[in-house]
């Protein structure tokens, strides 16, 4: 089975991420891009939907429903979910060859532990995986954005995720140094929530709060400053309420998740042995994930830095899968990069 299947099967790499999962598979391109939720019955713990179904019921289902994010900070935090997750995610984009096993190449943050590490591969090989090969988000990344990860060059790259941050400088095929800062995305967006609540006395849930970052978010000034609407629970009288939130008040918000984000690339900078830091210099810090495109993310990271930084061109919410991507098609160049 296993040597028919090396010739039969689409192999898959996949970007697991904390808020939205990739899939790429050989021979197809990015299969599938949805959300990390998985919506089920509190009693009987059956998942009723997965992926975009899911985050549909966010903050609307019934007392007999719930919602779940099985992954948090980059690592699994639920192993039984989200082994019934990957396996939908799998079988949606294996197109019903249920009997032919799959080589997976899947990314997880550069600070996982070993028992981390362990969770997702049991939960690829569970659901029926011919091999399960683990790189690090930065490694995959750096790759799929073309970088020169083999050569005697320093390459640095910040992922910033739903969960965390991963930020790694890269060479010779092997991460230097690396800093994991466990926010990103979802910490920004329950920083807004909690702002409108101190602030306004409003409960917003996560789906607006994460509208509004896309929307008005900044790290630095904008000119000029925009607006958008926002409705949410009144906590004083408990009734729906409209207001008009303006750039600079979410700004201010994001303010500290933006300062930790700049001091972790600092940390890592610091790190950095002088002659790739002199590489950075020259070349700059590559920015990818959902995150890098919070306006005014790079000029915050340049002003805190002194260090050129660019966004990635191409599409900087697939860089990682890209790079798996790269990984499955030579397979044999990129090996040593996997666990």
């Amino acid at each position: 089975m296993k040597f028919f299947s090396r010739f039969l099967s689409n192999d898959i790499g996949i970007d697991l991420g904390t808020a939205n999962t990739l899939i790429y598979v050989k021979g197809e391109g990015i299969a599938l891009n949805e959300p990390s939720i998985v919506a089920r019955h509190i009693m009987t713990k059956k998942p009723i939907a997965v992926g975009i179904e899911a985050k549909e019921m966010m903050g609307r289902t019934n007392a007999d429903l719930e919602t779940i994010r099985p992954l948090k900070d980059g690592v699994i935090a639920d192993f039984e979910v989200t082994e019934e997750m990957i396996k939908h995610f799998i079988r949606k984009v294996q197109h019903r060859k249920y009997l032919v096993l799959p080589r997976i190449v899947i990314s997880v943050p550069s600070g996982s532990t070993e028992v981390e590490k362990r969770a997702v591969r049991d939960s690829c090989e569970h659901v029926g995986a011919r091999e399960v090969h683990l790189v690090s988000e930065p490694m995959a990344a750096a790759i799929g954005m073309g970088l020169p990860v083999e050569q005697a060059v320093g390459s640095m790259v910040i992922d910033i995720g739903g969960g965390t941050t991963e930020i790694a400088v890269i060479s010779l095929s092997g991460v230097v140094t690396q800093e994991s800062v466990r926010v990103a995305g979802d910490v920004m967006d329950m920083v807004i929530i909690e702002w409108m609540r101190k602030k306004y006395n409003l409960l917003i849930g996560p789906p607006n709060a994460e509208r509004l970052k896309h929307e008005i978010g900044s790290a630095m000034p904008l000119d000029p400053e925009i607006e958008a609407n926002v409705t949410g629970r009144d906590l004083m009288d408990g009734i729906p309420k409209t207001l008009t939130i303006d750039s600079g008040e979410i700004r201010e918000a994001l303010a500290d998740p933006i300062d930790q984000i700049v001091a972790g690339v600092r940390r890592a900078l610091e790190r950095t042995p002088p002659e790739l830091a002199a590489d950075i210099l020259d070349r700059g810090m590559i920015l990818c994930g959902g995150g890098s495109q919070l306006k005014g993310l790079k000029e915050r990271l340049i002003e805190g830095t002194s260090l050129p930084a660019f966004v990635d061109d191409e599409d900087p919410l697939a860089a990682v899968v890209r790079g798996n991507k790269k990984i499955l098609e030579e397979f044999d160049r990129f090996k040593k990069v996997l666990y």
